[in-house]
């Protein structure tokens, strides 16, 4: 019976260990897909016109003395 929760507690935390990981994997492989998907969606969408209005896009520009650059 000592055996048998040695190797229980050892499978518990081997689980509580790698439960996190594997949940974080999960995640950026869903990531992954949905950027997949919508790369591909972008390459097949019909051409825009040459007319049509573009979103206006502001380069942003870090501070020179910024307090974070120390």
């Amino acid at each position: 019976m000592n055996t048998f929760l040695s190797y229980l507690v050892t499978a518990a935390l081997i689980a509580l260990v790698l439960l996190p990981a594997l949940a974080g994997l999960a995640r950026e492989r869903r990531i992954d897909h949905e950027l997949r998907e919508a790369d591909l969606r972008r390459r097949t969408a019909p051409p825009q016109r040459r007319g049509a209005a573009r979103p206006v896009t502001a380069t942003r520009r870090p501070h020179l003395r910024s307090w974070a650059r120390v």
